[in-house]
């Protein structure tokens, strides 16, 4: 790449994902009080799809202070049931709770990336996956969680599409890249024509 390309996420498929398609970037992690951050948005009754791309802004600003000249790219990813916003569950009873909510639903997954570059963003990126999901029983929720809570802590919505958490749908409308949290095709096509890859 002609410019240096940040990664703005601790997040490791994220930096696989980058990686598998031949990019090179560094790691820093833009580390933003999101608590508080949804909490602003929140009360200002921010629509699901503004509050994943308010996120991912947030981190790239971060990062991108200590490095201007540097392309920093921030993500974030909300799940949402209507206007209901889903968090990375605490606790193996929040994500029961969780998918005991979203059994039989179909919701949305929502992979906000934003480019910052000279202190100003250049360019974001919404996808916007919608997933239907089985009418599950309380015994296989509670096995499905025992099974693998240490993984799906890490994911809004108690799942992980690309483990055991497909068996949990029934559809799935728009992009694995958005489902793992990084709209690829779309950060590709940009990068391409800035001129920072060739193909």
């Amino acid at each position: 790449m002609a410019t240096d390309l940040i990664l703005a996420s601790g997040s490791k498929i994220r930096a696989e994902l980058l990686r598998n398609a031949g990019l090179s970037f560094e790691i820093l992690p833009g580390r933003v009080d999101e608590a508080a951050i949804r909490a602003g948005l929140d009360a200002e009754q921010a629509s699901p799809r503004d509050i994943a791309d308010t996120l991912a802004e947030y981190k790239a600003r971060k990062t991108g202070m200590k490095r201007p000249e540097a392309l920093v790219l921030g993500c974030d990813q909300v799940a949402a049931l209507g206007k209901t916003v889903l968090v990375k569950p605490e606790t193996p009873e929040e994500a029961r709770d969780q998918l005991t909510r979203l059994s039989g639903q179909t919701h949305q997954l929502l992979s906000a990336a934003v480019i910052y570059h000279q202190a100003e963003p250049i360019w974001r990126h919404v996808g916007v996956v919608h997933m239907t999901m089985r009418d599950l029983s309380a015994g296989y929720i509670d096995a499905y969680v025992a099974r693998n809570w240490e993984s799906i802590r890490h994911s809004v919505g108690a799942y992980k599409l690309e483990e055991e958490g497909v068996r949990l749908f029934t559809r799935v409308q728009g992009s694995y890249f958005d489902v793992l949290g990084l709209p690829m095709t779309e950060l590709l096509s940009y990068l391409i024509a800035r001129g920072e890859l060739r193909v």
